[in-house]
């Protein structure tokens, strides 16, 4: 799978970018890093977001244990690779019938929280047990939800390009080749939303941290995300209309 988000969908979180980025030809410009994806997997389908960036997913040579699953509901994309282990109460929380799966859930549970729905997004991550990750565009809203689970069990990366763009594959070499040294693993049991930013569901009061990554040449590639168990945000979130974007009050 991959995403490619232009700066006002994603920003790119500080420490991410490397100082010494090389100019790396503009991913959404000229379609490079997409047609690379597509060499590798002729059987990719993208699916163009205009200015706000693309996605592309394939069902070739896949994990049989994390399947890739793709769903588009009221403008609403999403790419999923994994499992949810809690499907059938999940499905009756959020009132789905039966043929709902686990792509369908993500999108339910991100439309409730946009709607502001009775519950917190940290609460709604850690209700979806499983191995997991994804990447979902509201293309009403024009924001991005994306989040892996407590383990990192599915291989997810980010990165950022020379322009500011943010890429995320479930394959390393395509980011690299997009990024260069600009990219990292996606943190495990985090979620990243356009107005909030990167936050760890599994202790939300924590703030992250940027750890730089060094490789075997001593250069400094992109960034850890770590939670800082010295800092601590202000519980609580403040109550408002329900036509209010949930994502704007982290």
């Amino acid at each position: 799978m991959l995403a490619v988000f232009d700066n006002t969908v994603a920003k790119i979180p500080e420490g991410l970018q490397t100082p010494q980025q090389e100019s790396i030809n503009a991913l959404l410009k000229d379609g490079a890093l997409s047609r690379h994806f597509t060499s590798l997997h002729p059987s990719a389908v993208t699916i163009n977001l205009a200015d706000s960036g693309l996605i592309s997913y394939a069902i070739d040579r896949q994990n049989p244990l994390l399947p890739r699953l793709f769903a588009v509901v009221d403008d609403i994309f999403c790419l999923f690779q994994g499992h949810v282990e809690n499907v059938a109460p999940l499905k009756q929380q959020y009132g789905l019938n039966k043929t709902a799966n686990e792509v369908t859930i993500v999108i339910e549970a991100y439309r409730t929280l946009r709607d502001r729905g009775p519950y917190p997004a940290d609460q709604v991550m850690r209700d979806l047990q499983g191995k997991f990750a994804f990447i979902l565009y509201d293309s009403t809203a024009k924001s991005s939800f994306i989040a892996a689970d407590a383990d990192g069990s599915v291989p997810f990366f980010w990165g950022a390009d020379s322009e500011g763009h943010l890429v995320l594959s479930d394959d390393v070499d395509t980011v690299k080749k997009g990024c260069g040294k600009s990219f990292a693993p996606f943190p495990k049991g985090c979620f990243f939303t356009t107005s909030g930013g990167l936050r760890s569901f599994e202790h939300p009061l924590n703030e992250l941290k940027a750890v730089p990554r060094v490789d075997s040449s001593g250069d400094v590639c992109g960034a850890n995300f770590k939670v800082d168990s010295d800092s601590r945000k202000e519980s609580g979130m403040p109550r408002v209309g329900s036509a209010a974007n949930w994502s704007q009050h982290y």
